[in-house]
């Protein structure tokens, strides 16, 4: 594993805040993971986070330990803890769980989907169209992660949900580290068009429009 020096960690935080609850900072580290603003392999020491956030190390560790609990963060006695670097197996492994996962969230978001919940998901990919129009990559990966993220909790599976809540972020971590540098996919359109399946309560195509998507999200990977 090659291990990236600390990012600028004040650049996670926005203007002006201190002093957060470990329920704060969880989502800020998160979001940067997903817009891949922190490589894989990258250290994250707990003073430094500490300093950044204006908190303890304690609060830090109760972060880094959900996160570990992702198996997005390694951590190790005497070793500062670190972005999991996954290897071309793990990558698999992901991929299948995630394909596993949101083969089955796709159905019964497709039963249960209310108006109000197709409108959130839309404003969300309308967000990540703008993004990827303006060129702003990071941005409409993370949001691209949160349709998936919303999508599952439309399914009303909590088990499930929080499940897809772990790889998706290894699924970040994966596309940094394997995506094709010739890669060109927009993946809001493929959202749209699962979101119109999924309003129509059109549940095999909503599933045949989500193994789409997976494929080609796996097919922009180099993997050997």
């Amino acid at each position: 594993m090659t291990a990236h020096a600390a990012p600028h960690l004040p650049a996670l935080l926005a203007a002006g805040e201190t002093r957060l609850s470990a329920e704060q900072i969880y989502p800020r580290l998160f979001d940067a993971i997903l817009e891949q603003r922190l490589p894989p392999g990258s250290l994250l020491p707990e003073q430094a986070l500490g300093n950044a956030f204006g908190v303890s190390r304690t609060v830090i560790r109760r972060v880094l330990g959900r996160l570990s609990d992702q198996q997005v963060v390694v951590q190790r006695p005497s070793h500062t803890a670190h972005l999991a670097v996954p290897d071309v197996q793990q990558a698999r492994q992901v991929l299948s769980a995630r394909r596993l996962t949101e083969t089955t969230l796709i159905g019964l978001a497709a039963q249960r989907a209310r108006p109000a919940q197709i409108r959130q998901l839309r404003q969300l990919v309308e967000r990540e169209r703008q993004h990827h129009q303006r060129g702003e990559r990071c941005a409409a990966i993370r949001l691209g992660g949160e349709f998936h993220l919303k999508l599952a909790q439309v399914a009303a599976n909590a088990p499930l949900a929080r499940f897809l809540n772990g790889l998706v972020p290894m699924t970040s971590l994966i596309i940094a580290r394997y995506e094709s540098p010739c890669c060109d996919h927009c993946a809001w359109q493929e959202h749209a068009a699962i979101i119109d399946a999924v309003e129509a309560g059109d549940e095999h195509a909503a599933l045949d429009l989500m193994n789409q998507h997976l494929d080609r999200l796996e097919a922009k990977l180099v993997l050997g």
